[in-house]
């Protein structure tokens, strides 16, 4: 499946409804774009629900971790999710999956030059070019670093690059909200904009049982925390 595509540009500055994304309990495999608030009861309760089925464990040494240990950034050559080998960089997929009116390189189907997006975690519309290339960062929901520190320092490569590069792992943020973010969890930090902490727990979550990674006992009760518990 390919995320090289475009869409239509908001007629204001204000992002409206159908523009905030998709709720994550809809998109169980981060192939559809953004990340929308979740705010019915029924909503809110599935998403506790879903968070209670986190395990939890003390974080283990970050000794030893090093981004190249998640292979190369970006790459297209991963195995067993959504884009992998579609000929486009990750980078690119995530900010053609989210963004609207996509324009690319002159005679590249991947390559994203400018975009309009919502940034969840500001609640605010960017007008992104390549020149400005950093004013957006593909944030890791949950933090390399972090999966270091919660076992997948055991992992093979392969499995490393496979969570470093899986869409369900991956929102195109604001890039000072990622600078500040690290390699935190939920307990240490929360996106700006708190419409989303709710869903933005509940993608932690998702990442967290898909590839059996435990978070800490404070970061599953911070999560918990956001969706009414």
């Amino acid at each position: 499946m390919t995320a090289c595509s475009g869409g239509s540009k908001p007629s204001n500055d204000t992002a409206q409804p159908a523009a905030l994304g998709v709720n994550p309990l809809q998109n169980p495999d981060g192939t559809k774009p953004g990340l929308a608030p979740i705010t019915s009861d029924a909503d809110r309760k599935s998403a506790r629900d879903l968070i209670a089925q986190v395990k939890t464990a003390a974080a283990g040494a970050k000794t030893g971790y090093d981004r190249d240990q998640f292979g190369p950034a970006w790459t297209d050559n991963v195995d067993g999710v959504p884009f992998g080998h579609n000929n486009c960089s990750t980078r690119d997929d995530l900010l053609a999956r989210d963004g609207k009116s996509v324009e690319h390189k002159d005679g590249s189907a991947c390559v994203v030059t400018s975009m309009t997006i919502y940034d969840p975690y500001t609640g605010k519309k960017v007008q992104w070019s390549k020149q400005q290339a950093t004013k957006i960062q593909i944030d890791h929901v949950m933090p390399l670093s972090y999966d270091w520190q919660m076992g997948a320092a055991k992992w093979d490569k392969a499995k490393r690059a496979q969570i470093a590069n899986d869409p369900l792992n991956l929102i195109p943020a604001d890039g000072s909200q990622n600078a500040s973010k690290g390699d935190s969890g939920p307990a240490s930090w929360l996106p700006a904009n708190e419409t989303v902490r709710c869903s933005y727990a509940v993608r932690f979550a998702q990442v967290s049982l898909k590839y059996q990674l435990p978070v800490t006992p404070d970061d599953k009760k911070a999560m918990l925390r956001q969706c009414g518990a």
